[in-house]
């Protein structure tokens, strides 16, 4: 008896034991998660990157060009120049998102390897939908005419083919379809079908002028006119198309990325309107207009909607600039170099002196909104800090004055209001600004710090439609004709806004915020 009572004690004596470890390390994992909770509370972990919001960004390392994006299957198809190497290799390929939507992509790897035979590496081009079999790759293969530069030559143009909706691209043939004739620049060839003519139309930048070329298969090419720019530096990444004015109107649009920082001119989209006969674009105006007055909307791409309307389609750009392009701290922190500007909805509008393009941001952006505040009108000579703030909206306003020489907006505000960003009108002197000098722009040239739009002598009321991101701000004014997009890197926790005006008062009126949420929150 003794015995059984010693054995049964040392039984409960270990299961004790065990139970009482197995309660410790329940109450240790517990309070642990609860620390660590806290932590989440007090920092949390998207104030602590600069990945944007609402903008897609390249998943990780470095991207630039876009590639005009072709809608089939019910998906916008979009590739842009990427770089797995980056910072310490050289080389872009072709990498392949989806969207629905535009808001939200889908990432599918690259599409167009690099260095997969002597012609070298991927550059910019574009890729079109072969309905009738015209290259003999079979009826809707995808076909992309792209820039390699091959060793030991210059920049040509080769072609690639995709029979799986584009997933993966080969080359039957590795010679050039469009050889170099003997010049520096001779790249980023834009394809599109001519149904008038029934043949494929092809545009190179080619220094200062646009080449123009033509076919009936998509790989021999015919030379047939040049169109010359003036003053506004190399042209990159040339771009046709036509659309409708709301008057019935029909024009062709020339358009290309170019640098007129040396005439005083902005250095992103360029574009002529006109008429094209099928073999030779003539501009209604020599001096090109353009799509954007910030200093990032670079290299950028039109494209058709689903329905391919004329009566609008859609634009994205690259938001970086090739006088600045490995400074932005989003590489160290998050480990990426590459946003894309918001997709915007462009129209073709009348004016006294002809037509201009007009943007807007798409429509389907909204979706994202998580609330909206709507402020009533505020009356403002100084400044007047706003009971709002956010690092991801849309902030739209109307705002008016009389005597006021300088008004506007200062986003993404410091607590101690020392460093912000202004969006404002400086009506004295006659121009639009975006000013990011107060923040820490890591441009040290500091040439780059405010950019400029005209503003209409005797103005005395805009309407302000500003996007801002984690890294960017792009301000709409009045109908879309002027734009200005800029990348910005306040510090993460600077959230205020504030309104100036300066040499009189100003009305803020008709002020309304939507604060958007990640597209990683939302239903794709």
């Amino acid at each position: 008896m003794l015995e059984v009572f010693l054995v049964n004690k040392k039984i409960w004596t270990m299961s004790s034991f065990i139970m009482l470890g197995l309660l410790l390390v329940i109450i240790t994992l517990v309070l642990s998660q609860s620390f660590r909770s806290k932590e989440k509370q007090v920092i949390p972990k998207k104030k602590d990157s600069y990945r944007p919001v609402y903008h897609f960004s390249v998943p990780e390392k470095w991207m630039n060009d876009p590639q005009r994006p072709l809608y089939f299957k019910g998906k916008y198809h979009y590739y842009y120049l990427y770089n797995r190497d980056y910072p310490k290799g050289n080389g872009t390929e072709w990498r392949l998102a989806t969207s629905k939507d535009l808001i939200h992509w889908k990432d599918h790897g690259v599409a167009i390897p690099k260095y997969t035979n002597k012609n070298g590496d991927i550059w910019t081009g574009s890729v079109v939908r072969d309905r009738e079999n015209t290259a003999g790759f079979g009826k809707n293969a995808l076909v992309a005419l792209v820039t390699q530069p091959p060793a030991h030559r210059d920049q040509e143009q080769f072609l690639w083919h995709s029979t799986d909706d584009g997933k993966t691209f080969k080359q039957d043939n590795e010679k050039s379809v469009l050889p170099n004739p003997g010049v520096k620049d001779f790249r980023d060839p834009k394809v599109i079908w001519d149904g008038v003519r029934n043949k494929w139309v092809l545009l190179l930048a080619e220094g200062s002028k646009i080449g123009f070329y033509e076919s009936e298969n998509l790989k021999e090419w015919r030379y047939m006119n040049g169109f010359m720019t003036h003053d506004i530096g190399i042209v990159e990444c040339p771009d046709l198309f036509q659309l409708r004015a709301g008057d019935g109107t029909v024009k062709w649009v020339l358009g290309a990325s170019a640098n007129g920082k040396a005439a005083g001119l902005p250095n992103t989209y360029a574009y002529w309107i006109g008429d094209f006969n099928g073999e030779k674009f003539t501009a209604d105006h020599d001096a090109p207009q353009w799509l954007d007055y910030g200093f990032d909307w670079y290299a950028g791409v039109t494209f058709e909607n689903a329905r391919a309307s004329l009566d609008s389609r859609y634009a994205i750009a690259w938001m970086n600039n090739w006088d600045y392009p490995n400074i932005t701290p989003t590489l160290k922190r998050d480990k990426f170099n590459g946003v894309n500007s918001i997709v915007r909805k462009i129209h073709l509008v009348k004016q006294d002196d002809g037509y201009s393009l007009a943007s807007q941001p798409a429509a389907e952006l909204d979706k994202l909104a998580a609330s909206t505040q709507q402020l009533k009108t505020i009356r403002v000579n100084g400044t007047k800090t706003l009971d709002a703030r956010g690092t991801a909206y849309q902030l739209e306003a109307d705002i008016s004055w009389t005597d006021a020489g300088n008004v506007g907006f200062r986003l993404r505000e410091s607590e101690d209001k020392e460093r912000h960003i202004d969006v404002g009108i400086f009506s004295t002197a006659g121009y639009l600004y975006v000013n990011r000098a107060f923040t820490n722009q890591p441009d040290k040239s500091k040439k780059y710090l405010e950019s400029h739009a005209p503003l209409a002598a005797g103005t005395k009321r805009v309407h302000l439609k500003i996007l801002v991101d984690k890294t960017s701000i792009e301000v709409f004014v009045d109908d879309g004709r002027t734009v200005l997009t800029n990348q910005v890197f306040p510090r993460l926790n600077d959230e205020g806004i504030s309104l100036y005006s300066e040499g009189g008062t100003a009305v803020f009126e008709n002020m309304k915020i939507k604060h958007f949420r990640s597209i990683n929150e939302t239903t794709k």
